[in-house]
C-alpha cells in the first residue's frame, strides 16, 4: 500500500504542473487580447523547440546549435503552401520581382497542404539523421559537435539569403494574410484561435512523448550513453544508432514548431533560422533547467516574455537587462530555475526528516536507558572497627 501511495504521489508531482499549465493555456483565449494571444502562441512554438532540444542535450549530452535550421526548414515548407494559397493563380510576388515567368518545379507539390506538412516534417528529420549519422560515426561530440551544427546553420541561412528568386532572399516569405485555411482567412480570429489551440495540443503531445521516451528503457540507455558512451558500446549497444534516432526526432520536433509558427506570425525569413536564434534556444533550456522538460517550457516562456517586456518598457537598453538576466541565472542558478527548485525541495525534505528523527531518537533513548542501580555504601575500616567494638 505504501509503494502504491508513493507511486501515486510521484505521478501527481510530475503531471500536476503540466496539467495546470495546459488548463491555463486552453483558457487563455477567453482571458487575454488577440495580440497577447498571438504572442503567447508564438512563444509556445518556441517551447516545443525547447522540449526537443532538452531531449538531446539534457538527456543525450548533445548540445546542438542547429535547431534553428530545422525550425526554419519546417517553417519554410508550410510557408510555401500558404504563399501559393495567397498568390492564387499568379506566381509569388518575390519571384515576379526577380524575373521568373513561371513557378519552379519544386514549388508545384507544395500546393497540397498534406504534401507541404509531410515535407516540412520529413525533410528536416532526414537532414538531421544524415548529419547525425556521419558525425556520430566519426565519434564527433562535445564542442566540436556544437560547432559543426552551428556552421551548417550559418551556411544554410546564407544560402537562403542568396536564393532571392526561390526563397524570398533576406525578406523571406511574407504577405501570407490573404491565404485561406479550411475556408477561413489566415488573419481571421477563427483561424488564429484554431492554430493557437493546435499549438497547445502539439506542445502537450510532444511533452508526453518525450516524457514517456525518457522514462522508458531507451531513455535510461540515452542517459547512460551521455554519462559513459564507451561503457554503453562495451555492453553491445550502438551509440551511433541511438544518437541518430534521437537527433532526427529532435529535428522533427523543431520542424513541427516551425509549421505552427508561420501561420501565427505570418512571416519566415533566414534571420529566424540563423545562429543567433539557435543560441537563444540553448539559453531557454539552460535557464529553465536541463533534463527537466518542464524547465525547458518555463525557460522558453520566461526568456521570450522577458525580451518582450524589457523591449516595450526600455526600448533603448532592453538588451542590457536581458544580458543581466542571463548572467544572473548562470551565476545563481547553474542548474536552471527548475533545478534550483528541486535542490531547495530536497534540502527542505532533509531538514524536515532530521527534525522528525531527533525527537524520535530522544524518546527511544529515554525508553531504552536502564534505571540507575541503588548506591551501595561500603564502610571504611575505621567504621568497621568502631562497629565491632560497640
Amino acid at each position: 500500500m505504501k509503494v502504491q501511495e508513493k507511486f501515486s504521489f510521484a505521478l501527481l508531482r510530475h503531471w500536476a504542473p503540466v496539467l495546470l499549465l495546459a488548463v491555463v493555456f486552453l483558457l487563455a483565449p477567453q482571458l487575454i487580447s488577440d495580440f497577447r494571444l498571438s504572442q503567447l502562441g508564438k512563444f509556445l512554438t518556441f517551447a516545443i523547440i525547447a522540449v526537443g532540444l532538452d531531449l538531446i542535450w539534457g538527456y543525450g549530452g548533445m548540445m546542438s546549435l542547429g535547431q534553428g535550421l530545422f525550425f526554419g526548414l519546417g517553417a519554410y515548407g508550410f510557408a510555401m503552401y500558404l504563399k501559393l494559397q495567397a498568390s492564387g493563380d499568379k506566381i509569388p510576388d518575390f519571384m515576379f520581382w526577380s524575373g521568373l515567368k513561371s513557378l519552379p518545379w519544386f514549388w508545384e507539390p507544395f500546393r497540397s497542404p498534406i504534401f507541404a506538412i509531410a515535407a516540412a516534417l520529413i525533410i528536416p528529420a532526414l537532414l538531421a539523421a544524415l548529419l547525425g549519422y556521419f558525425l556520430f560515426r566519426s565519434r564527433v561530440k562535445g564542442v566540436y559537435f556544437s560547432i559543426i551544427t552551428q556552421a551548417l546553420t550559418l551556411l544554410t541561412s546564407i544560402w537562403f539569403v542568396g536564393q532571392q528568386a526561390f526563397s524570398g532572399g533576406t525578406n523571406g516569405i511574407t504577405n501570407l494574410g490573404s491565404a485561406k485555411i479550411f475556408g477561413y482567412s489566415l488573419l481571421s480570429s477563427q483561424a488564429q484561435h484554431g492554430f493557437y489551440y493546435l499549438t497547445v495540443v502539439c506542445l502537450l503531445g510532444v511533452y508526453i512523448l518525450v516524457r514517456w521516451l525518457t522514462s522508458s528503457r531507451f531513455g535510461r540507455l540515452l542517459v547512460a550513453m551521455r554519462d559513459d558512451e564507451s561503457r554503453v558500446r562495451f555492453l553491445g549497444y550502438d551509440p551511433v544508432v541511438i544518437k541518430t534516432l534521437v537527433f532526427a526526432l529532435s529535428g522533427m520536433i523543431a520542424a513541427l514548431a516551425g509549421i505552427l509558427f508561420v501561420p501565427q506570425v505570418g512571416i519566415i525569413s533566414p534571420s529566424s533560422m540563423g545562429v543567433v536564434p539557435s543560441i537563444e534556444m540553448v539559453v531557454w533550456v539552460a535557464l529553465g533547467g536541463r533534463a527537466t522538460l518542464l524547465g525547458a517550457i518555463v525557460g522558453a516562456l520566461a526568456v521570450n516574455y522577458g525580451k518582450s517586456i524589457f523591449s516595450e518598457s526600455y526600448p533603448d537598453i532592453w538588451q542590457t537587462f536581458l544580458g543581466l538576466l542571463f548572467i544572473g541565472s548562470v551565476l545563481f542558478f547553474p542548474n536552471g530555475v527548475l533545478g534550483a527548485l528541486k535542490s531547495a525541495s530536497a534540502w527542505l525534505k532533509r531538514r524536515l526528516a532530521e527534525w522528525n528523527i531527533r525527537p524520535a531518537q530522544a524518546e527511544s533513548h529515554k525508553q531504552h536507558t536502564p534505571h540507575p542501580l541503588p548506591e551501595v555504601v561500603i564502610p571504611s575500616l575505621s567504621q568497621r572497627a568502631e562497629g565491632g567494638s560497640s
